[in-house]
């Protein structure tokens, strides 16, 4: 069995969503920027409810989901890096993006502090929290059963996980990526999707469970 974990379900998994949303703000002035920073899926959804008019400024996506989902509503993504950490980002924001008035919109609680980072590069960036989410409670008997392969696509996702259940060493674990890896339960069985997609953590999660088709 592969349980998917993300709020957004998919075909071929058992849809299991850890997280819900919930926005933090009844409005959003976006009049002194000419540069949004997302980081997640969500924020542009959140930011889109407050704000339509965000679809008018540039926008700088932190993975591709999150190009994608800017796209989808209308937006324009001006740059969509691999990844969001080493100091190649830093020195192509500064290339790319010195001059801007830089606004990063996000959650609540986050996993990396993306405007500290920057700062220890140099670069200074506005930020908003704009959502907030929460754990989505579950009984023991909606427990995975043991050997199910659990896609997590968050940090967030791992802790509300381990906040209905006790972690089972049968499980095999498969995330998004090596930010939401670091959350994992020692000695926990894992693999990471070669891509920072839930597409691409469904196709790990298949090979795991037929290795001989690859």
């Amino acid at each position: 069995m592969i349980y998917l974990l993300s709020p957004v379900s998919k075909k071929e998994t058992i849809h299991l969503p850890m997280i819900s949303f919930s926005l933090c703000e009844e409005r959003l002035e976006l009049n002194d920027y000419d540069l949004l920073m997302f980081t997640s899926k969500q924020a542009v959804l959140s930011v889109e409810a407050l704000n339509p008019q965000w679809k008018n400024i540039s926008c700088l996506a932190i993975g591709k989901a999150t190009a994608k989902q800017i796209e989808s509503l209308g937006g324009t993504v001006a740059y969509c890096p691999e990844s969001f950490y080493g100091e190649t980002l830093s020195r192509e924001i500064i290339e790319k993006f010195k001059n801007k008035n830089i606004l990063y919109i996000r959650p609540k609680v986050i996993s990396f502090d993306s405007k500290g980072f920057l700062h220890k590069e140099g670069i200074e960036i506005d930020e908003k929290i704009i959502y907030e989410t929460s754990c989505v409670s579950y009984n023991e008997d909606q427990k995975p059963p043991k050997k199910s392969t659990i896609i997590f696509t968050s940090p967030s996702t791992i802790h509300c996980f381990l906040k209905s259940f006790e972690w089972d060493s049968s499980y095999i674990a498969v995330v998004i990526g090596e930010a939401t890896k670091a959350h994992l339960p020692k000695n926990a069985h894992y693999e990471v999707a070669d891509s920072p997609l839930i597409t691409s953590c469904i196709e790990k999660a298949k090979q795991i469970l037929n290795p001989n088709k690859l």
